[in-house]
Protein backbone atom coordinates (compact mmCIF):
# COMPACT_ATOMS: atom_id res chain seq x y z
CA UNK A 1 0.00 0.00 0.00
CA UNK A 2 1.42 3.57 -0.86
CA UNK A 3 0.65 6.64 0.54
CA UNK A 4 0.42 10.54 -1.25
CA UNK A 5 -0.50 13.68 -0.21
CA UNK A 6 -0.58 17.22 -1.68
CA UNK A 7 -2.43 20.03 -0.41
CA UNK A 8 -5.20 22.77 -1.58
CA UNK A 9 -7.73 25.27 -0.63
CA UNK A 10 -11.58 25.43 -0.53
CA UNK A 11 -13.46 28.45 -0.27
CA UNK A 12 -16.84 29.67 1.40
CA UNK A 13 -18.14 32.89 0.54
CA UNK A 14 -15.07 35.34 1.37
CA UNK A 15 -13.54 32.62 4.31
CA UNK A 16 -11.11 29.69 2.80
CA UNK A 17 -9.96 26.76 4.41
CA UNK A 18 -6.42 24.39 3.35
CA UNK A 19 -7.63 21.08 2.32
CA UNK A 20 -5.46 18.05 3.13
CA UNK A 21 -5.78 15.48 -0.09
CA UNK A 22 -4.83 12.02 0.38
CA UNK A 23 -4.37 9.40 -2.36
CA UNK A 24 -4.05 5.58 -1.71
CA UNK A 25 -2.83 2.83 -3.88
CA UNK A 26 -4.43 -0.52 -2.53
CA UNK A 27 -4.92 -3.70 -4.07
CA UNK A 28 -7.63 -4.25 -6.16
CA UNK A 29 -9.35 -3.85 -9.68
CA UNK A 30 -8.35 -0.69 -10.91
CA UNK A 31 -10.50 2.51 -10.41
CA UNK A 32 -11.01 5.83 -8.90
CA UNK A 33 -12.97 6.29 -5.62
CA UNK A 34 -13.53 10.06 -4.37
CA UNK A 35 -14.17 10.82 -0.44
CA UNK A 36 -14.89 13.74 1.24
CA UNK A 37 -18.12 15.05 0.25
CA UNK A 38 -17.49 16.01 -3.32
CA UNK A 39 -20.20 18.02 -5.27
CA UNK A 40 -20.61 16.74 -9.24
CA UNK A 41 -18.20 18.94 -10.49
CA UNK A 42 -15.41 17.33 -7.92
CA UNK A 43 -16.57 14.01 -8.92
CA UNK A 44 -16.02 14.25 -12.36
CA UNK A 45 -12.53 15.50 -11.87
CA UNK A 46 -11.82 11.87 -11.50
CA UNK A 47 -12.00 11.78 -15.13
CA UNK A 48 -10.34 14.58 -15.64
CA UNK A 49 -7.11 13.89 -13.68
CA UNK A 50 -6.77 10.54 -14.77
CA UNK A 51 -6.53 11.90 -18.55
CA UNK A 52 -4.28 14.56 -17.14
CA UNK A 53 -1.72 12.67 -15.77
CA UNK A 54 -1.07 10.20 -18.43
CA UNK A 55 -1.31 13.03 -21.17
CA UNK A 56 1.17 14.46 -19.27
CA UNK A 57 4.27 11.70 -19.78
CA UNK A 58 3.70 10.41 -16.40
CA UNK A 59 1.83 6.70 -15.78
CA UNK A 60 -1.26 6.29 -14.12
CA UNK A 61 -1.58 3.23 -11.11
CA UNK A 62 -3.24 0.00 -12.61
CA UNK A 63 -5.08 -0.38 -9.17
CA UNK A 64 -7.64 0.71 -6.75
CA UNK A 65 -7.05 4.36 -6.16
CA UNK A 66 -8.59 6.17 -3.17
CA UNK A 67 -9.08 9.60 -2.63
CA UNK A 68 -9.57 11.84 0.54
CA UNK A 69 -10.00 14.96 1.05
CA UNK A 70 -9.99 16.33 4.69
CA UNK A 71 -11.54 17.50 6.76
CA UNK A 72 -14.29 15.28 5.63
CA UNK A 73 -17.11 17.14 7.00
CA UNK A 74 -16.51 19.97 4.94
CA UNK A 75 -18.23 20.14 1.79
CA UNK A 76 -15.96 20.45 -1.35
CA UNK A 77 -17.22 22.74 -4.42
CA UNK A 78 -15.60 22.75 -7.89
CA UNK A 79 -12.59 21.64 -9.61
CA UNK A 80 -9.79 24.03 -7.98
CA UNK A 81 -8.26 20.58 -6.49
CA UNK A 82 -7.51 18.96 -9.26
CA UNK A 83 -4.21 19.69 -9.65
CA UNK A 84 -3.97 18.70 -5.67
CA UNK A 85 -5.13 15.59 -6.94
CA UNK A 86 -3.42 14.71 -9.49
CA UNK A 87 -0.48 15.54 -7.88
CA UNK A 88 -1.33 13.25 -4.39
CA UNK A 89 -1.42 10.24 -6.88
CA UNK A 90 2.08 11.13 -8.23
CA UNK A 91 3.07 11.39 -4.85
CA UNK A 92 1.80 7.83 -4.00
CA UNK A 93 3.44 6.47 -6.73
CA UNK A 94 6.69 7.83 -5.94
CA UNK A 95 6.69 9.59 -9.10
CA UNK A 96 7.62 13.22 -7.73
CA UNK A 97 9.75 14.11 -4.81
CA UNK A 98 7.70 13.90 -1.52
CA UNK A 99 9.55 16.56 0.44
CA UNK A 100 8.96 19.23 -2.75
CA UNK A 101 5.20 19.21 -1.80
CA UNK A 102 5.80 20.27 1.52
CA UNK A 103 4.17 23.86 2.73
CA UNK A 104 2.68 24.16 -0.76
CA UNK A 105 -1.08 24.64 -2.07
CA UNK A 106 -1.97 24.16 -5.51
CA UNK A 107 -5.06 25.30 -6.77
CA UNK A 108 -6.46 24.53 -10.36
CA UNK A 109 -8.80 22.82 -12.69
CA UNK A 110 -6.87 19.70 -15.39
CA UNK A 111 -8.01 19.98 -18.82
CA UNK A 112 -7.76 16.30 -20.39
CA UNK A 113 -4.01 17.27 -21.86
CA UNK A 114 -2.52 18.55 -18.90
CA UNK A 115 -3.03 22.04 -19.35
CA UNK A 116 -3.91 24.65 -16.23
CA UNK A 117 -7.14 26.51 -16.42
CA UNK A 118 -8.16 29.08 -14.51
CA UNK A 119 -11.15 28.81 -10.98
CA UNK A 120 -13.27 30.87 -9.66
CA UNK A 121 -11.58 32.01 -5.99
CA UNK A 122 -8.35 32.92 -6.64
CA UNK A 123 -7.41 35.59 -4.16
CA UNK A 124 -9.61 34.29 -1.36
CA UNK A 125 -7.93 31.34 -1.22
CA UNK A 126 -4.57 33.17 -1.24
CA UNK A 127 -5.61 34.97 1.12
CA UNK A 128 -6.48 31.79 2.99
CA UNK A 129 -3.27 30.10 2.58
CA UNK A 130 -1.67 33.12 3.81
CA UNK A 131 -3.75 33.33 6.99
CA UNK A 132 -2.88 29.73 7.63
CA UNK A 133 0.57 30.18 7.47
CA UNK A 134 1.89 28.50 4.63
CA UNK A 135 4.53 29.66 3.15
CA UNK A 136 3.99 28.95 -0.88
CA UNK A 137 1.28 28.30 -3.37
CA UNK A 138 1.09 27.38 -6.99
CA UNK A 139 -2.08 28.70 -9.24
CA UNK A 140 -2.65 28.72 -12.84
CA UNK A 141 -0.52 31.26 -14.96
CA UNK A 142 -3.61 32.94 -15.98
CA UNK A 143 -4.47 33.36 -12.46
CA UNK A 144 -0.63 34.84 -11.14
CA UNK A 145 -1.58 38.58 -11.45
CA UNK A 146 -4.63 37.97 -8.94
CA UNK A 147 -3.04 35.75 -6.48
CA UNK A 148 -0.01 37.92 -7.15
CA UNK A 149 -1.91 41.05 -5.13
CA UNK A 150 -1.15 39.20 -1.88
CA UNK A 151 2.13 39.90 0.00
CA UNK A 152 4.04 38.14 2.34
CA UNK A 153 3.61 34.35 0.54
CA UNK A 154 5.35 33.27 -2.16
CA UNK A 155 3.07 32.94 -5.14
CA UNK A 156 4.20 30.39 -8.09
CA UNK A 157 2.17 30.28 -11.63
CA UNK A 158 2.08 26.72 -14.21
CA UNK A 159 0.74 26.48 -17.66
CA UNK A 160 0.41 22.91 -17.14
CA UNK A 161 0.77 19.57 -14.70
CA UNK A 162 3.63 18.59 -16.75
CA UNK A 163 5.30 22.17 -15.95
CA UNK A 164 4.48 21.60 -12.01
CA UNK A 165 5.83 17.98 -11.65
CA UNK A 166 9.42 19.02 -13.57
CA UNK A 167 9.12 22.30 -11.24
CA UNK A 168 8.86 19.54 -8.22
CA UNK A 169 11.62 17.08 -9.75
CA UNK A 170 13.92 20.61 -9.81
CA UNK A 171 14.44 20.64 -13.58
CA UNK A 172 12.37 24.05 -14.05
CA UNK A 173 11.33 27.48 -12.51
CA UNK A 174 7.92 28.10 -12.42
CA UNK A 175 6.89 32.02 -13.16
CA UNK A 176 6.46 34.23 -10.83
CA UNK A 177 4.13 37.60 -10.69
CA UNK A 178 5.21 41.00 -12.21
CA UNK A 179 4.49 43.80 -9.35
CA UNK A 180 2.48 46.85 -10.26
CA UNK A 181 0.58 45.52 -13.48
CA UNK A 182 -2.72 45.85 -12.40
CA UNK A 183 -4.44 47.83 -14.87
CA UNK A 184 -6.06 51.26 -15.07
CA UNK A 185 -8.66 52.65 -12.33
CA UNK A 186 -12.51 52.83 -14.40
CA UNK A 187 -13.12 56.50 -15.81
CA UNK A 188 -16.40 57.74 -14.74
CA UNK A 189 -18.71 60.62 -16.03
CA UNK A 190 -17.79 63.82 -15.23
CA UNK A 191 -19.99 65.80 -12.86
CA UNK A 192 -19.83 68.95 -15.10
CA UNK A 193 -21.83 67.03 -17.65
CA UNK A 194 -24.80 67.43 -15.11
CA UNK A 195 -26.75 70.60 -16.22
CA UNK A 196 -29.09 72.45 -13.23
CA UNK A 197 -30.29 70.07 -10.08
CA UNK A 198 -27.89 71.76 -7.82
CA UNK A 199 -29.78 70.26 -4.98
CA UNK A 200 -29.58 67.17 -6.03
CA UNK A 201 -25.50 67.52 -6.69
CA UNK A 202 -25.23 68.78 -2.95
CA UNK A 203 -27.18 65.88 -1.90
CA UNK A 204 -25.00 63.56 -3.83
CA UNK A 205 -21.82 65.13 -2.65
CA UNK A 206 -23.22 64.45 0.89
CA UNK A 207 -24.22 60.74 0.36
CA UNK A 208 -20.29 60.24 -0.88
CA UNK A 209 -18.62 62.20 2.07
CA UNK A 210 -20.74 60.14 4.85
CA UNK A 211 -21.46 56.63 2.39
CA UNK A 212 -25.41 57.60 2.86
CA UNK A 213 -28.13 56.01 0.74
CA UNK A 214 -29.67 57.94 -1.42
CA UNK A 215 -32.92 58.60 -3.47
CA UNK A 216 -34.11 60.12 -6.27
CA UNK A 217 -37.71 60.74 -8.14
CA UNK A 218 -38.56 62.90 -10.51
CA UNK A 219 -40.06 62.56 -13.84
CA UNK A 220 -38.04 60.91 -16.82
CA UNK A 221 -35.17 62.21 -18.44
CA UNK A 222 -34.48 64.80 -15.68
CA UNK A 223 -31.03 63.53 -14.71
CA UNK A 224 -31.04 60.58 -12.32
CA UNK A 225 -29.12 58.28 -13.69
CA UNK A 226 -26.96 60.40 -15.21
CA UNK A 227 -25.86 61.85 -11.72
CA UNK A 228 -26.34 57.94 -9.98
CA UNK A 229 -23.40 57.20 -12.65
CA UNK A 230 -21.17 60.04 -11.13
CA UNK A 231 -21.09 59.31 -7.72
CA UNK A 232 -18.75 56.24 -7.53
CA UNK A 233 -16.34 59.37 -9.56
CA UNK A 234 -16.41 61.66 -6.17
CA UNK A 235 -15.77 58.45 -3.78
CA UNK A 236 -12.43 58.32 -2.51
CA UNK A 237 -10.17 55.60 -4.07
CA UNK A 238 -10.20 52.07 -2.05
CA UNK A 239 -7.25 51.69 0.22
CA UNK A 240 -5.38 48.51 -0.11
CA UNK A 241 -7.25 46.59 1.89
CA UNK A 242 -10.52 47.48 0.93
CA UNK A 243 -9.38 46.77 -2.38
CA UNK A 244 -8.42 43.32 -2.16
CA UNK A 245 -11.98 42.80 -0.30
CA UNK A 246 -13.76 44.07 -3.50
CA UNK A 247 -11.16 42.32 -5.71
CA UNK A 248 -11.66 38.79 -3.60
CA UNK A 249 -15.71 39.20 -4.11
CA UNK A 250 -15.63 39.78 -8.10
CA UNK A 251 -12.71 36.58 -8.44
CA UNK A 252 -15.22 34.48 -6.68
CA UNK A 253 -18.32 35.86 -8.77
CA UNK A 254 -15.81 35.37 -11.91
CA UNK A 255 -15.97 38.62 -13.22
CA UNK A 256 -11.59 39.40 -12.56
CA UNK A 257 -9.80 39.95 -15.96
CA UNK A 258 -5.81 39.14 -16.42
CA UNK A 259 -5.56 43.24 -17.60
CA UNK A 260 -7.19 44.48 -14.39
CA UNK A 261 -6.63 41.92 -11.92
CA UNK A 262 -6.74 45.05 -8.90
CA UNK A 263 -9.82 46.82 -8.79
CA UNK A 264 -8.97 49.91 -6.76
CA UNK A 265 -11.92 51.93 -7.77
CA UNK A 266 -15.51 51.83 -6.04
CA UNK A 267 -17.65 49.90 -8.46
CA UNK A 268 -20.83 50.68 -9.75
CA UNK A 269 -23.43 47.76 -9.85
CA UNK A 270 -26.77 48.83 -11.43
CA UNK A 271 -28.78 45.52 -12.06
CA UNK A 272 -32.22 45.64 -14.13
CA UNK A 273 -35.22 46.34 -12.55
CA UNK A 274 -36.76 42.88 -13.67
CA UNK A 275 -33.71 41.42 -11.18
CA UNK A 276 -34.51 37.91 -8.70
CA UNK A 277 -33.57 37.88 -5.40
CA UNK A 278 -30.92 35.44 -5.80
CA UNK A 279 -29.14 37.81 -8.56
CA UNK A 280 -29.64 40.69 -5.74
CA UNK A 281 -28.78 39.15 -2.66
CA UNK A 282 -27.03 35.85 -4.04
CA UNK A 283 -27.73 32.73 -3.97
CA UNK A 284 -27.80 29.32 -6.71
CA UNK A 285 -27.44 25.72 -6.08
CA UNK A 286 -24.74 24.31 -3.66
CA UNK A 287 -22.72 27.34 -2.46
CA UNK A 288 -24.20 30.19 -2.75
CA UNK A 289 -22.60 32.87 -5.23
CA UNK A 290 -21.94 36.90 -4.40
CA UNK A 291 -25.13 39.05 -5.48
CA UNK A 292 -25.61 42.43 -6.92
CA UNK A 293 -25.08 44.01 -3.10
CA UNK A 294 -21.55 42.19 -2.24
CA UNK A 295 -20.63 43.20 -6.48
CA UNK A 296 -21.11 46.64 -4.95
CA UNK A 297 -19.61 46.22 -1.59
CA UNK A 298 -17.13 49.87 -1.32
CA UNK A 299 -19.44 50.92 -4.04
CA UNK A 300 -22.61 52.06 -5.80
CA UNK A 301 -25.63 49.90 -6.02
CA UNK A 302 -28.02 51.94 -8.30
CA UNK A 303 -31.51 50.65 -8.10
CA UNK A 304 -33.22 52.56 -11.41
CA UNK A 305 -36.73 51.85 -12.01
CA UNK A 306 -37.04 50.85 -8.43
CA UNK A 307 -40.67 51.07 -8.52
CA UNK A 308 -40.95 48.34 -11.16
CA UNK A 309 -39.10 46.01 -9.02
CA UNK A 310 -40.96 42.99 -7.07
CA UNK A 311 -41.69 43.42 -3.64
CA UNK A 312 -39.55 40.54 -2.57
CA UNK A 313 -36.53 41.91 -4.10
CA UNK A 314 -36.82 45.40 -2.70
CA UNK A 315 -37.45 44.06 0.69
CA UNK A 316 -34.56 41.79 0.45
CA UNK A 317 -32.15 44.89 1.28
CA UNK A 318 -33.24 45.71 4.31
CA UNK A 319 -30.78 43.39 5.95
CA UNK A 320 -27.84 44.26 3.95
CA UNK A 321 -28.58 47.62 4.23
CA UNK A 322 -28.55 47.46 8.31
CA UNK A 323 -25.95 44.70 8.90
CA UNK A 324 -23.33 45.92 5.76
CA UNK A 325 -23.24 41.63 4.84
CA UNK A 326 -25.44 38.89 3.32
CA UNK A 327 -25.42 35.37 5.00
CA UNK A 328 -26.72 32.66 2.60
CA UNK A 329 -27.70 29.46 3.61
CA UNK A 330 -27.47 26.71 0.98
CA UNK A 331 -26.67 22.88 0.98
CA UNK A 332 -23.63 22.98 0.92
CA UNK A 333 -23.13 25.63 3.96
CA UNK A 334 -24.12 29.28 4.66
CA UNK A 335 -21.56 31.75 2.79
CA UNK A 336 -21.32 35.02 4.00
CA UNK A 337 -20.16 37.78 1.90
CA UNK A 338 -19.52 41.92 2.73
CA UNK A 339 -22.20 44.19 1.29
CA UNK A 340 -21.36 47.64 2.53
CA UNK A 341 -22.57 49.32 -0.50
CA UNK A 342 -23.66 53.03 -0.91
CA UNK A 343 -27.84 52.89 -2.20
CA UNK A 344 -29.44 55.31 -4.95
CA UNK A 345 -32.97 54.12 -5.67
CA UNK A 346 -34.52 56.17 -9.02
CA UNK A 347 -38.02 56.23 -9.58
CA UNK A 348 -40.50 58.55 -11.13
CA UNK A 349 -43.48 59.91 -9.20
CA UNK A 350 -46.37 58.00 -10.90
CA UNK A 351 -46.32 55.37 -13.97
CA UNK A 352 -47.60 57.98 -16.02
CA UNK A 353 -44.47 60.39 -15.12
CA UNK A 354 -45.02 63.65 -17.48
CA UNK A 355 -42.27 66.07 -17.56
CA UNK A 356 -45.56 68.39 -15.32
CA UNK A 357 -47.15 67.55 -12.34
CA UNK A 358 -49.80 69.29 -13.73
CA UNK A 359 -50.07 67.04 -16.29
CA UNK A 360 -50.09 63.56 -14.52
CA UNK A 361 -54.15 61.56 -15.58
CA UNK A 362 -53.10 59.06 -13.22
CA UNK A 363 -55.58 58.84 -10.09
CA UNK A 364 -54.69 59.71 -6.60
CA UNK A 365 -54.72 56.02 -5.61
CA UNK A 366 -52.31 54.87 -8.44
CA UNK A 367 -50.08 57.65 -7.73
CA UNK A 368 -49.93 56.43 -4.08
CA UNK A 369 -49.82 52.33 -4.61
CA UNK A 370 -46.48 53.56 -7.35
CA UNK A 371 -44.15 54.49 -4.83
CA UNK A 372 -46.54 52.86 -1.95
CA UNK A 373 -44.04 49.62 -3.06
CA UNK A 374 -41.16 50.94 -1.61
CA UNK A 375 -42.13 50.01 2.25
CA UNK A 376 -40.92 52.54 5.26
CA UNK A 377 -38.58 50.18 6.95
CA UNK A 378 -36.80 50.42 3.44
CA UNK A 379 -37.24 53.86 2.79
CA UNK A 380 -36.82 54.23 6.58
CA UNK A 381 -32.99 53.69 6.34
CA UNK A 382 -32.49 55.82 3.30
CA UNK A 383 -30.88 58.73 4.47
CA UNK A 384 -31.17 61.52 1.80
CA UNK A 385 -34.53 61.71 -0.26
CA UNK A 386 -34.59 64.16 -3.08
CA UNK A 387 -37.40 64.97 -5.24
CA UNK A 388 -35.84 66.77 -8.76
CA UNK A 389 -37.42 69.62 -10.66
CA UNK A 390 -36.90 69.82 -14.54
CA UNK A 391 -34.57 72.33 -15.51
CA UNK A 392 -35.42 75.68 -16.98
CA UNK A 393 -34.22 76.95 -20.88
CA UNK A 394 -31.59 79.21 -18.93
CA UNK A 395 -29.56 76.15 -17.39
CA UNK A 396 -29.12 74.66 -20.58
CA UNK A 397 -26.89 77.21 -22.09
CA UNK A 398 -25.70 78.31 -18.29
CA UNK A 399 -21.37 77.51 -17.66
CA UNK A 400 -20.74 73.36 -16.96
CA UNK A 401 -20.89 72.94 -12.82
CA UNK A 402 -18.24 71.82 -11.15
CA UNK A 403 -16.37 69.05 -12.36
CA UNK A 404 -15.53 65.57 -10.58
CA UNK A 405 -12.53 66.48 -9.16
CA UNK A 406 -13.46 69.65 -7.00
CA UNK A 407 -15.82 67.80 -5.62
CA UNK A 408 -14.45 64.60 -4.89
CA UNK A 409 -11.44 67.26 -2.82
CA UNK A 410 -14.00 68.17 -0.23
CA UNK A 411 -15.44 64.82 -0.23
CA UNK A 412 -11.93 63.38 0.46
CA UNK A 413 -11.48 66.00 3.05
CA UNK A 414 -14.40 65.21 5.05
CA UNK A 415 -14.22 61.62 5.01
CA UNK A 416 -10.35 62.42 6.41
CA UNK A 417 -12.10 64.68 9.14
CA UNK A 418 -14.60 61.82 9.82
CA UNK A 419 -11.85 58.99 9.94
CA UNK A 420 -9.81 60.72 12.31
CA UNK A 421 -12.53 61.26 14.92
CA UNK A 422 -13.17 57.55 14.56
CA UNK A 423 -9.58 56.49 14.13
CA UNK A 424 -10.00 54.92 18.31
CA UNK A 425 -13.25 53.21 17.37
CA UNK A 426 -12.36 51.66 14.12
CA UNK A 427 -14.71 53.22 12.12
CA UNK A 428 -14.05 54.62 8.34
CA UNK A 429 -17.21 56.68 7.58
CA UNK A 430 -20.24 58.23 9.47
CA UNK A 431 -22.75 55.86 8.35
CA UNK A 432 -21.17 52.93 10.02
CA UNK A 433 -20.82 54.66 13.45
CA UNK A 434 -23.56 52.60 16.18
CA UNK A 435 -26.14 54.50 17.08
CA UNK A 436 -25.25 54.16 21.20
CA UNK A 437 -22.23 55.66 20.00
CA UNK A 438 -24.01 59.08 18.81
CA UNK A 439 -26.51 59.04 21.72
CA UNK A 440 -23.85 58.01 24.62
CA UNK A 441 -20.28 59.25 23.41
CA UNK A 442 -20.89 61.70 21.12
CA UNK A 443 -24.11 63.86 22.44
CA UNK A 444 -24.79 66.56 20.42
CA UNK A 445 -25.74 69.76 22.55
CA UNK A 446 -29.28 70.15 24.19
CA UNK A 447 -30.02 72.69 21.56
CA UNK A 448 -29.16 70.66 18.29
CA UNK A 449 -31.01 67.95 19.45
CA UNK A 450 -34.67 70.04 19.70
CA UNK A 451 -35.47 69.23 16.18
CA UNK A 452 -35.03 65.53 16.59
CA UNK A 453 -36.80 65.32 19.80
CA UNK A 454 -39.78 67.02 18.05
CA UNK A 455 -40.08 64.89 15.26
CA UNK A 456 -39.95 61.63 17.81
CA UNK A 457 -42.79 63.20 19.91
CA UNK A 458 -45.23 63.88 17.15
CA UNK A 459 -43.98 60.59 15.16
CA UNK A 460 -42.57 61.77 11.88
CA UNK A 461 -39.73 59.93 12.80
CA UNK A 462 -38.20 56.35 14.47
CA UNK A 463 -35.64 55.74 16.53
CA UNK A 464 -33.36 54.40 13.34
CA UNK A 465 -34.30 57.44 11.59
CA UNK A 466 -33.16 59.62 14.76
CA UNK A 467 -29.83 58.09 14.56
CA UNK A 468 -29.81 58.32 10.78
CA UNK A 469 -30.43 61.79 10.75
CA UNK A 470 -27.46 62.59 13.36
CA UNK A 471 -25.38 60.64 11.39
CA UNK A 472 -26.19 63.04 8.24
CA UNK A 473 -25.59 65.91 10.88
CA UNK A 474 -21.97 64.80 11.07
CA UNK A 475 -21.54 64.59 7.76
CA UNK A 476 -23.05 68.12 7.11
CA UNK A 477 -20.00 69.19 9.61
CA UNK A 478 -17.86 67.74 8.05
CA UNK A 479 -18.13 69.43 4.46
CA UNK A 480 -18.20 72.73 6.35
CA UNK A 481 -14.91 71.66 8.58
CA UNK A 482 -16.83 72.06 12.34
CA UNK A 483 -16.04 70.60 15.35
CA UNK A 484 -19.54 69.57 16.24
CA UNK A 485 -23.15 69.59 14.44
CA UNK A 486 -25.33 72.59 15.67
CA UNK A 487 -29.14 72.95 15.50
CA UNK A 488 -28.58 74.26 11.43
CA UNK A 489 -27.06 70.80 10.75
CA UNK A 490 -29.16 68.85 12.37
CA UNK A 491 -32.32 70.69 10.69
CA UNK A 492 -30.47 69.99 7.62
CA UNK A 493 -30.17 66.63 8.25
CA UNK A 494 -33.98 66.18 8.94
CA UNK A 495 -35.48 68.20 5.89
CA UNK A 496 -33.16 65.63 3.84
CA UNK A 497 -35.42 62.99 5.11
CA UNK A 498 -38.62 64.67 4.57
CA UNK A 499 -38.53 65.53 0.63
CA UNK A 500 -38.82 63.08 -2.40
CA UNK A 501 -41.57 60.81 -1.66
CA UNK A 502 -44.16 62.93 -0.97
Amino acid sequence: MALGRAFSVAVSGVDGQVVEIEADIGRGLPGIHLVGLPDTALNESRDRVKAAVTNSGNSWPDSRVILALSPATLPKVGSVYDLGLALAVLDAARQIPRRSLERTVFLGELALDGRLRPVRGVLPGVLAVKRARWSRVVVPMTALAEAGLVDGIEVLGAGSLKEVVEWLRGEVELSRPIPGQFGQDVAYPDMSEVVGQSEARWALEVAAAGAHHVMLTGPPGIGKTMLAQRLPGILPPLTESEALEVTAIHSIAGLLTTERPLISSPPFIAPHHSTSVSALVGGGTGMAKPGAVSRAHRGVLFLDECAEMGLKVLEALRTPLEDGEIRIARRDGVARYPARFQLVLAANPCPCAPARNVDCVCAPMVRRKYLGKLSGPLLDRVDLRIAMMGVTTGALTDELGETTEHVRARVIAAREQAAERWREYGWRTNAEVPGPALRQKFTLSREALVPVERALRNGSLTARGADRALRVSWTLNDLAGGVMPGIAEVGAALDFRDRGTK
